[in-house]
C-alpha cells in the first residue's frame, strides 16, 4: 500500500509539475501576445503577420547577398535585385530590419525606392511619398516587430563597412540593436583630452576651459545654459557650446563628470565617472555617431563599452561585464542671467568651445517635431513636452511636466512623488529628497524619456 501511495503521489507531482509549466508557457505566449495599445493601431494600422524560428538556407543567403555583399562591393548589382525579391516573396517582417538599415545609407533615389516598396510590400503598407527610411523604420519600432535570426552580424557588416571605427561597438550586449541607426556624423574616436584636435565628427570637450561670471561678457541673460553644482561648486554649460559638442568630460566640486547632451532629446545630463569598482578606469564618453529611438548612444573610449545614455548603464563591451552604472548629478536648464544670480560665484565655459557656430537646433531644425523614427510615443504628453525626470528610492521612473510645476512651485504648492519633491533652483527645477539631498533629476522632451521609461509614473499638475 505504501508503494502505491508513493507511485501516486509521484504521478500526481509530475502531472502538477506539467500543469504548472504549462500554465507558465500560456502565461508567457500571452505575454509575449500582448495586444498593442490602441493608440498605436490607430495610428500605425495593425502589423502583419510574423512567422517564427529560423531562416531557410535559400533565405540566408538572399540576405548574404542582397546585404553583406552589396555593402562589401559597394554597390547593387542584379544578383542583389534576385536577392531581394527572393526576400520579398517570403513574407517575413523580420527582414524589414535589415531593408530599413541599408535604406539608410542608399543615396540613390532609385534604389531608396526600390528598397521602400520592398518594405511596404512586407509590411502592408502603402509605400511612402516622403522619408522613406523613417516611415519603414517607424512602422517597424512601433509594431515591435522581432529581429530576425542572426541580425547583429548582418547589421554590423553593413555599418561598419562604411564606419570601420563601428567594429568595436558593434557587439553583444544588453542593447535592442533592432532601434539602432546612423545619426548622420561619424564617431569621436579621438583619445582623451584631444580637444583641439579636428575630427569629422561631433567633438567632445575634455576638461573645457572655463571663465568666471563676470567674464563672460559674450552670454546674454536670456540665453539657456545647465547649471549644475557639486559639493558647492557650480559651473554653466551653455546650450550653444553643447549643442556643437554634445559631450563635455569634466571635474567639478572634486568629482569627475561625463556631461552628455542629446540635443535631440532636449537632455541635458551629468553622471559622476569616478568612485566605480576596483579596477575600473575613470570612463571617457565620446559620440558614437549613432542613435537609438533618436537618443545619442555614447560609448568610452578606453573600453569601448557603449553605455545607456538615459539609464548610464553599460551594455556592451568590458564595463558591461562589470555591471558599470553611473549615477547622476542633478542638470538645472535655465537661463544665465538667473543662474548667475543664484550663483554669482559660478564659472562658466569659455565661448571658443562654439567653434563660432549658434545653430538652436530646438528652435530652428527640431521645432516641428523629432526628425529621426521614434515609433510609438506615449500619448499621455506631446512629444517635445518638456519634463523633468528622475526615479525614486524605489526605482520607479517618475516625470514632471515642467510647465504646470514651476507655476505649482511659484504658487507655494508642494510636489511630491514618493521620496521626491521639486524645489524650484536658479529659475530651474531640481529634485531631492525629504532631507535636501540631489536625486539627479534632468529635462527632456517627453517622447525619449517615455520610451526609455516605458513604465513611466507621469505628474501633470493637480487640474
Amino acid at each position: 500500500m505504501a508503494s502505491a501511495h508513493n507511485a501516486q503521489s509521484l504521478v500526481f507531482l509530475i502531472v502538477t509539475l506539467v500543469t504548472l509549466s504549462l500554465f507558465s508557457l500560456e502565461a508567457l505566449q500571452a505575454q509575449e501576445k500582448a495586444p498593442l495599445p490602441d493608440y498605436v493601431i490607430e495610428e500605425f494600422g495593425n502589423p502583419p503577420a510574423v512567422p517564427e524560428g529560423a531562416l531557410s538556407d535559400e533565405l540566408q543567403s538572399a540576405v548574404t547577398v542582397a546585404f553583406v555583399d552589396a555593402m562589401a562591393q559597394s554597390s547593387w548589382q542584379e544578383a542583389q535585385t534576385i536577392a531581394l525579391g527572393e526576400i520579398v516573396a517570403s513574407k517575413d517582417p523580420r527582414l524589414v530590419w535589415l531593408i530599413a538599415d541599408l535604406m539608410r545609407f542608399v543615396p540613390s533615389r532609385g534604389l531608396n525606392a526600390e528598397l521602400s516598396n520592398a518594405a511596404s510590400a512586407m509590411l502592408g503598407i502603402e509605400p511612402p511619398t516622403r522619408d522613406n527610411w523613417g516611415a519603414v523604420t517607424d512602422h517597424l519600432i512601433a509594431w515591435d516587430i522581432p529581429a530576425p535570426p542572426d541580425y547583429l552580424p548582418v547589421k554590423r557588416a553593413i555599418f561598419t563597412s562604411l564606419v570601420p571605427g563601428w567594429d568595436k561597438i558593434f557587439i553583444e550586449g544588453d542593447i535592442d540593436w533592432r532601434h539602432v541607426s546612423w545619426g548622420g556624423v561619424l564617431i569621436d574616436d579621438r583619445a582623451y583630452d584631444e580637444t583641439l584636435k579636428s575630427c569629422n565628427c561631433i567633438p567632445a570637450a575634455d576638461n573645457p576651459d572655463v571663465s568666471s561670471a563676470e567674464d563672460a561678457t559674450w552670454l546674454k541673460d536670456e540665453d539657456i545654459v545647465f547649471g549644475i553644482g557639486v559639493n558647492d561648486e557650480f559651473r554653466a554649460y551653455p546650450r550653444r557650446i553643447m549643442e556643437v559638442r554634445e559631450m563635455v568630460n569634466d571635474t567639478l566640486g572634486g568629482r569627475h563628470l561625463g556631461i552628455p547632451y542629446c540635443t535631440l532629446c532636449g537632455s541635458a545630463q551629468a553622471y559622476f565617472t569616478d568612485r566605480l569598482p576596483t579596477g575600473v578606469d575613470r570612463p571617457v564618453l565620446r559620440t558614437s555617431g549613432l542613435l537609438i529611438r533618436s537618443n545619442k548612444v555614447m560609448y568610452d573610449i578606453t573600453t569601448h563599452s557603449v553605455f545607456d545614455t538615459f539609464l548610464g548603464n553599460a551594455v556592451t563591451g568590458p564595463l558591461a561585464e562589470k555591471n558599470v552604472k553611473l549615477t547622476q548629478a542633478s542638470v538645472v536648464t535655465t537661463d544665465w542671467g538667473t543662474w548667475k544670480k543664484r550663483h554669482p560665484e559660478t564659472t562658466v565655459l569659455v565661448e571658443a568651445l562654439a567653434l563660432g557656430r549658434d545653430p538652436d537646433f530646438r528652435n530652428g531644425r527640431d521645432a516641428d517635431g523629432p526628425i529621426f523614427p521614434i515609433g510609438n510615443v506615449d500619448p499621455r504628453l506631446p512629444v517635445h513636452e518638456d519634463i523633468i525626470g528622475v526615479q525614486t528610492a524605489s526605482g520607479k521612473p517618475v516625470a514632471f511636466q515642467r510647465s504646470k510645476a514651476i507655476v505649482a512651485l511659484n504658487n507655494g504648492e508642494e510636489i511630491a512623488f514618493e521620496n521626491v519633491r521639486l524645489r524650484l533652483e536658479a529659475g530651474g527645477i531640481k529634485a531631492v529628497d525629504a532631507d535636501g539631498a540631489d536625486l539627479g533629476s534632468h529635462e527632456a522632451f517627453w517622447f525619449a524619456w517615455s520610451q526609455f521609461h516605458p513604465q513611466t509614473a507621469l505628474w501633470s499638475g493637480s487640474s
